[in-house]
């Protein structure tokens, strides 16, 4: 495997099969790690579980990916973006076979953590092989397939997890997963290797990384599980003291480092990048909304995880579609407009879902049609942001940036459904459909946040390229 710098010229272009491996990589979680998600109850039957515990395994992969991604971005730009992505996949197959033969929680949530960890790996080091090997429309192509990949996985996920649970049982849901990791391996090796110069010279920032991880597993520890120790318990209180403390020591620390810290924040004193990232945490954050409206549907409703996840078919198809619209509309609008209507559409596609009153042949109607709008706006959002994180990331830090960006998927993803979850359980003495309602509005709200996010944020100029 020949090794070229990001600034090196090089004759070797990317091409499908290349892009394909990606693609095929990035699958890996978000479809098929994403897809328990629509499965929970089956899970809980089958492992014996209590709900919060079950919560916080299904949130768990996207917690590990956020707190590693970023250091894994920089393990990317330093000893190779080809190495990265390949343990990447065999992570993602180790995780996955851990769930296969899982029957109790730990070994599950073992098995949720590794898959977590694959993803930290793969992310950024596939982004920046995009950025390395593609240029010009090619590149953009490229990122639409990577977003493809990754919004249009997240959309498909809940119908094939569904759809595998009711036929084959979800213990198949990862026998696939290793099946498709394994073909993204054989797809990829023959790329060249590429790594930046600039991070050789860099030290992994140990104690950033320490007090980052200890920030975010006690945050989401007390988000989870607030509810059942108590929220003004002294385990509570003592899980949350330690999660603010953990926080201003990453801060002091990664600010008296500067360019050597696991987070680099002079890279957020580009507006365009600022926005990117805030804005993609918290439109991820709406993933709880799947599922908590698979949970009502199929306890409120009795709906099969198969109908359930086909409730979402609409959704598939419009992220799909919208993902190269967004693409052309970056081209020719920048990427302001698509980055904020894209919210908003979402933001009504959810209030739809929240209306739980309605009878159930009603709400089976008004949750497809919602889907299509929840695809639209994640659709209309994706490769805007993701182009102009990429975009706006120096060339030396291509990697990390990119790794800080899908930070922000993966842990607002972790925290939605931590925070969904947890305001389901503390609304549900009031009544199933009044906490689904209650959490889906949630959702709801943070998507309205994204778009004041960027239009707080994003510059009306064309972000350059």
């Amino acid at each position: 495997m020949s090794t070229v710098s990001l600034t090196g010229a090089s004759a070797y272009a990317g091409n499908d099969r290349l892009l394909a491996g990606i693609v095929m990589s990035v699958l890996t979680f978000w479809l098929f790690a994403q897809s328990v998600i629509n499965v929970v109850p089956a899970m809980q039957n089958s492992l014996d579980i209590a709900l919060e515990t079950l919560t916080l395994a299904v949130s768990l992969s996207a917690l590990f990916s956020g707190c590693f991604v970023v250091a894994c971005g920089g393990f990317a730009d330093k000893f190779g973006r080809m190495r990265l992505t390949m343990i990447g996949l065999i992570l993602s197959m180790i995780g996955s076979g851990l769930l296969f033969i899982s029957w109790e929680p730990i070994l599950f949530l073992l098995g949720r953590a590794i898959q977590g960890l694959s993803a930290a790996c793969i992310m950024p080091a596939t982004l920046a092989l995009i950025k390395t090997w593609y240029e010009g429309k090619a590149r953009q192509r490229a990122i639409s397939f990577w977003v493809i990949g990754s919004w249009g996985g997240s959309g498909l996920s809940s119908f094939v997890g569904g759809a595998i649970a009711t036929t084959l049982g979800w213990r198949w849901i990862f026998i696939l997963s290793m099946v498709v990791a394994l073909a993204a391996l054989l797809l990829i090796r023959a790329t060249p290797e590429s790594r930046s110069p600039d991070a050789c010279r860099h030290k992994l920032d140990i104690s950033g990384l320490v007090s980052f991880v200890l920030m975010l597993v006690l945050f989401n520890l007390f988000i989870s599980k607030g509810h059942s120790w108590g929220w003004s318990s002294s385990l509570s209180l003592l899980v949350l003291c330690g999660a603010v403390i953990a926080l201003m020591c990453f801060i002091v620390t990664g600010r008296r480092k500067g360019d050597a810290a696991l987070i680099d924040f002079a890279l957020f004193k580009n507006r365009a990048y600022s926005a990117s990232v805030f804005s993609n945490f918290l439109l991820n954050g709406c993933i709880g909304t799947m599922m908590i409206a698979s949970i009502w549907l199929q306890q409120g409703h009795h709906l099969s995880p198969l109908q359930t996840g086909m409730m979402t078919l609409g959704y598939l198809v419009t992220v799909l579609a919208m993902i190269r619209v967004g693409e052309k509309l970056l081209q020719r609008y920048g990427a302001r407009l698509p980055m904020m209507t894209g919210p908003l559409l979402t933001a009504t596609g959810i209030s739809l879902i929240s209306c739980t009153f309605l009878s159930k042949e009603v709400y089976i109607v008004t949750v497809f049609l919602s889907n299509i709008l929840f695809g639209l706006g994640l659709g209309c959002y994706a490769t805007p942001s993701t182009d102009t994180a990429v975009m706006n990331a120096p060339e030396n830090k291509v990697g990390v940036a990119s790794g800080i960006y899908k930070m922000g998927s993966s842990l607002g993803g972790a925290m939605g459904i931590a925070v969904t979850a947890s305001l389901y359980a503390l609304w549900l003495p009031m009544g199933t459909a009044s906490a689904a309602q209650y959490a889906l509005l949630f959702n709801s709200a943070i998507c309205l946040g994204s778009a004041v996010v960027t239009w707080a944020l994003l510059p009306t100029t064309k972000a350059p390229r």
